[in-house]
C-alpha cells in the first residue's frame, strides 16, 4: 500500500493536487492521502506542462513516458493494454539503466541498508598512492573524493592523476570526485631540492633563505617563497612548520638568511606553511595583505577547470567577496558543468567572517593544521565544532582535515588519541574526513583509510544503537516560497523515516539540492540519492549519507518509483517488503510505500 502527499506551487503540472498557504501550515495528520496498491497501477496520457519538461540528459527510454502521469484506481481516464504493457516492459527489463558505486553495490547485497558507512571520506593523493593499482586499492577501500594539493607536484603530475581517477570510474564503477586544492599565498617552504621530507632533531641549526638556488642546496637550508621574510621576522621569533608539525626559534639574520635553532623536531614536507609567532601573538600583518588567490592559483584554476574537477578548495579564505569572486569566474569559465568551491577555514580572518564566507560556498573544509597554528590550541576544538554547527545549520558540506591519524605517516597502527579525536568528528556529524600526508606519502595509506572507515561504522552504528535522534532544531534556510516547500517535506521525511524505522529514504533530484536537504537531517537511514547527470552524482558523493545513483527519470513519480524498484531488485540491492520514504524535487512530494 503506498501513502502519497504532493505540493505543488503554480508553475507545477495542473493534475496535481494544490495546496494553500494556509493548508501548508497544517499538521501533517490533517492532509488527506492518497492511497492505491502498486500491483493495481494504471497510466493515463496527460501532457505535462512547459515548465516540467524533462531533464535533457534523460534517455529516449525515459523522455517517452514522461508524458505518463500514475493515477489511482479511482482516477479519470482509460489506458490502452497496449500502453500498459509497454511501461511494464520499459520498468521491468532494463537492467543498466542506473549506476551506483561498485563498492556501495556489493555492501547493499552482503549486509543490507543498515550497513552503509554516513560520514564520507577523502584521501589526498601523493607519490604513495599516484599509481591506478593503488588509485583503486583506495575506492575498493571507500574513497570517496580524491584531493589534489597544488602545492606539490606539476600540473602534468595532476593530469596524470585525474585521467587515473576518471578511468578507474569509467572501467571498474566507481564515482570518486575529485577536488583540487589550491596553494594560497600565505608563507611556504620551498621544494626541499626535490627531496620527498627531511627530519629536524631537537637543537639542529637550520637556515631558512629566500635564495634562489642554481645549484645544490647546501644541507639544512629551506628556501622560503616570501621575499620579505628575512626583513620581517626578529631574533627570538618562534616559526612554526605546517601547523606546529616542527618548531624553530630565530637566533640570528644575516643577510637573505635566518638562522633557527629546532626546539620541537619532526618531519619537513615540501611546500609546508610557515608562520611565525612573536611574544605569544601570531605575526599576521605581512600575511594580510597578500592576496587569497595568487596568480599561480588562477592557473592551477584554470587547470581545473579545463580538466573538469568537481571540487576546488580555496585556500586562507578572509572574506566571502574571495568567493564570490571565484564562482562569478568559474560560472563564465567552466564547460557547462558546475564546480563546487570549498572554502577552507584556517586563520583569524576565516573564523572573524565564518557565516558570511560559509554562506558564498559550496562547502567548508576544517583545515586543522594551519588554524591551530594561528590561534591558540585549546580553540582548536570548540572551532571545529563551532564550523561545522555553523555548516550543519546553512546546509554546507563540512569536512575536517589534518592530522587525523598523522602517526599512521610512520606506524601501522593509530594512537588512541587519534581515534577518539575521529570519533568526535564523526560524532558531531561532520560530512567528511580527510586523510592528508596519511595516504599522499605515508607508509601505509590503506591502512588509515581503513581506520577512517571502520572507526565512523561503528560510531555511526553506536548513535543509532543509542537512538540519538537528532534533536537540535535546524534554522529555515529557504528564501522562496517553493525552497521552504522542499525544505519542510525533507525535515517532514527525515523525522517520518526515524520515526517509523524506513530502510531508506529516495530523493530523485536534478541539481542535488533536495538530497542535501535530506541530508541536513541526518536521518538514521540511509539516502538514495538518484539524479540524471554524472556530475552531479560525483558531487553529491562528499555529502553525509547520500548513496549517489545516476538515473534518467520523469516527472512522473509513481513511473520513476517502479524504475527504479525493479532495477534495484534485478541487482540485489533492495528486496520485497523493504519500507521506504520517496521524496522528489519535481514535484515536491512525499510518498511512502513497501517495494513490491
Amino acid at each position: 500500500m503506498s501513502q502519497s502527499i504532493q505540493f505543488s506551487t503554480p508553475s507545477h503540472t495542473p493534475h496535481l493536487l494544490h495546496l494553500p498557504h494556509s493548508q501548508f501550515n497544517r499538521p501533517l495528520s490533517s492532509i488527506s492521502f492518497r492511497r492505491f496498491p502498486l500491483t493495481t497501477i494504471k497510466y493515463t496520457s496527460i501532457r505535462a506542462s512547459s515548465s516540467s519538461s524533462p531533464s535533457p540528459d534523460l534517455d529516449s527510454s525515459s523522455s517517452s513516458s514522461s508524458s505518463q502521469v500514475l493515477l489511482s484506481p479511482n482516477g479519470t481516464g482509460a489506458v490502452k493494454s497496449d500502453e500498459r504493457s509497454v511501461v511494464a516492459t520499459a520498468v521491468t527489463t532494463d537492467t543498466s539503466g542506473i549506476e551506483v558505486d561498485t563498492v556501495t553495490e556489493a555492501e547493499l547485497k552482503e549486509n543490507g541498508f543498515r550497513s552503509t558507512r554516513r560520514t564520507k571520506l577523502i584521501c589526498t593523493i601523493g607519490p604513495a598512492t599516484c599509481g591506478f593499482e593503488q588509485l583503486e586499492a583506495l575506492a575498493v577501500g571507500g574513497m570517496n573524493v580524491a584531493r589534489l594539493n597544488m602545492c606539490h607536484g606539476t600540473r602534468d603530475w595532476h593530469r596524470g592523476v585525474i585521467r587515473s581517477v576518471r578511468r578507474l570510474n569509467e572501467e571498474k564503477g566507481f564515482a570518486v570526485a575529485i577536488m583540487m586544492d589550491t596553494e594560497g599565498s600565505e608563507i611556504h617552504m620551498g621544494d626541499l631540492g626535490g627531496e620527498a621530507s627531511a627530519k629536524a632533531e631537537d637543537g639542529e641549526v637550520w637556515t631558512f633563505t629566500v635564495r634562489a638556488f642554481d645549484s645544490s642546496r647546501p644541507e639544512r637550508t629551506i628556501s622560503v617563497s616570501y621575499d620579505g621574510f628575512a626583513e620581517d621576522v626578529r631574533v627570538g621569533d618562534e616559526l612554526l612548520v605546517d601547523g606546529g608539525m616542527v618548531r624553530f626559534e630565530v637566533i640570528e639574520k644575516i643577510g637573505p638568511d635566518v638562522k633557527c635553532l629546532c626546539t620541537d623536531p619532526g618531519l619537513l614536507l615540501p611546500r609546508a606553511n610557515l608562520t611565525f609567532w612573536r611574544d605569544g601573538s601570531l605575526v599576521r600583518e605581512r600575511n594580510a595583505m597578500l592576496p587569497t588567490i595568487s596568480s599561480k592559483d588562477w592557473l592551477d584554476i584554470d587547470f581545473g577547470i579545463a580538466e573538469g574537477v568537481d571540487f576546488i578548495a580555496v585556500s586562507f579564505v578572509k572574506s566571502a567577496e574571495v568567493i564570490n569572486h571565484l564562482k562569478s569566474y568559474l560560472a563564465a569559465r567552466s564547460r557547462g558543468g558546475e564546480i563546487g568551491v570549498i572554502a577552507k577555514i584556517e586563520s583569524i580572518d576565516s573564523l572573524t567572517n565564518l557565516e558570511e564566507i560559509i554562506l558564498a560556498s559550496d562547502g567548508a573544509m576544517v583545515a586543522r593544521g594551519d588554524l591551530g597554528a594561528q590561534i591558540p590550541l585549546e580553540q582548536v576544538p570548540a572551532a571545529q565544532q563551532r564550523i561545522v554547527q555553523v555548516c550543519r545549520a546553512l546546509n554546507k558540506p563540512v569536512i575536517v582535515a589534518s592530522q587525523l591519524l598523522e602517526s599512521m605517516i610512520e606506524y601501522p597502527t593509530p594512537t588512541r588519541a587519534e581515534v577518539a579525536d575521529v570519533s568526535e568528528a564523526v560524532r558531531q556529524r561532520s560530512d567528511a574526513l580527510m586523510l592528508s600526508g596519511e595516504s599522499a606519502m605515508g607508509q601505509f595509506p590503506d591502512k588509515a583509510l581503513t581506520v577512517l572507515r571502520t572507526v565512523s561504522l561503528r560510531i555511526e552504528r553506536w548513535w543509532r544503537e543509542e537512538k540519538r535522534h537528532e534533536s537540535v532544531p535546524l534554522q529555515a534556510i529557504g528564501s522562496s516560497f517553493s525552497d521552504k516547500i522542499s525544505e519542510e517535506i525533507c525535515n517532514s521525511a527525515a523525522k517520518m523515516a526515524n520515526n517509523l524505522g524506513v530502510d531508506a529514504v529516495f530523493v530523485y533530484t536534478t541539481s542535488g539540492h533536495m538530497a542535501s536537504l535530506v541530508s541536513r537531517c541526518r536521518p538514521d537511514c540511509p539516502i538514495f540519492a538518484f539524479t540524471t547527470t554524472t556530475s552531479v552524482r560525483r558531487r553529491l558523493n562528499l555529502q553525509w549519507g547520500l548513496i549517489p545513483f545516476r538515473l534518467s527519470f520523469s516527472d512522473d513519480m509513481e513511473s520513476n518509483l517502479n524504475k527504479t524498484f525493479s532495477l534495484l531488485k534485478s541487482r540485489g540491492m533492495i528486496k520485497s517488503g523493504d519500507l521506504v520514504i520517496a521524496v522528489s524535487d519535481m514535484l515536491q512530494s512525499i510518498q511512502v510505500m513497501n517495494v513490491p
